[in-house]
């Protein structure tokens, strides 16, 4: 995830805020909704890229659970599931 603009990765903060924004844009969606199970891992890695452990290992958790019941044909997809949980 990078600016449009300069191309820099998000960092920080403004990592943080869209973590926060794309969880509530999709919050609303089925259990099931790829862009919803993508939003929480999405906060998830912020969380966990802003040093907040605590805060990012439920969201974490939640995001392989949900990887685990509605994609479980996708081995790739829970594998980096598991890997981010680990980080």
């Amino acid at each position: 995830q990078a600016c449009f603009d300069c191309g820099q990765d998000f960092h920080g903060a403004v990592k943080l805020a869209l973590g926060w924004a794309c969880w509530k844009t999709y919050l609303g969606r089925s259990e099931a909704d790829g862009r919803r199970i993508n939003a929480i891992g999405i906060l998830g890695a912020a969380l966990q890229s802003n040093r907040q452990p605590k805060e990012a290992l439920p969201v974490l958790e939640a995001n392989l659970a949900l990887r685990r019941r509605y994609m479980s044909h996708n081995e790739e997809i829970i594998l980096v599931a598991q890997n981010n949980l680990a980080g």
